[in-house]
């Protein structure tokens, strides 16, 4: 098995083997990272390929300073907001405005409380528009500024917008919670 330096190195001379190894290395995390801006498997699945094109023939670009994996990311999750740009155009707003004004309270997630896969199905149903900004706020740590700047929208609609992704999310969790209960007082 190769380590990273080699298959980088053999990534930049386009060789088979390299790219295989880093492909099967990363693919099934980068699938998932590329399935919390989809709205489903196959649309999850072309921005992986995307992604790995742009990331096989740009690798001669990586300059070596910082993470290999980060850089990575970061190919992955613009090719995820060029994905949803192209597939929604000019409906950015169409998912909020279908949900009604829902009010958040200060709401902690309890990371013992949930399963991380109930954590990520519950972000997995929220409308794309809202998943999107919740993803790259809360998950991949980008400001508010640079969402906006990404998603060619202002800096309050990013702020209004992952503000009522929460509590549309808070809305799924308890639910959750208390079907659980449920389940627990019948038996």
């Amino acid at each position: 098995m190769l380590d990273l330096q080699e298959i980088i190195a053999g990534c930049k001379k386009m060789e088979k083997k390299a790219q295989r190894c880093l492909y099967d290395r990363y693919a099934s995390l980068f699938l998932g990272i590329a399935f919390r801006y989809s709205k489903s498997r196959e649309d999850a699945e072309d921005i992986l390929q995307e992604a790995f094109v742009k990331i096989l023939t740009r690798i001669d670009q990586y300059s070596e300073t910082g993470s290999f994996e980060g850089w990575m990311k970061k190919i992955l999750v613009n090719t995820a907001i060029s994905h949803y740009r192209v597939s929604q155009k000019h409906d950015f707003h169409k998912d909020f405005d279908s949900i009604a004004e829902i009010t958040i309270e200060d709401y902690e997630i309890d990371s013992n409380e949930f399963t991380r896969d109930e954590l990520l199905h519950s972000i997995n149903e929220l409308p794309q528009g809202f998943k999107i900004i919740f993803n790259l706020y809360a998950i991949e740590g980008y400001k508010h500024r640079e969402i906006a700047e990404m998603l060619d929208i202002n800096v309050g609609t990013s702020k209004s917008q992952y503000s009522r992704a929460r509590a549309y999310l808070q809305v799924k969790l308890n639910e959750l919670k208390a079907e659980r209960k449920l389940t627990l007082d019948e038996q």
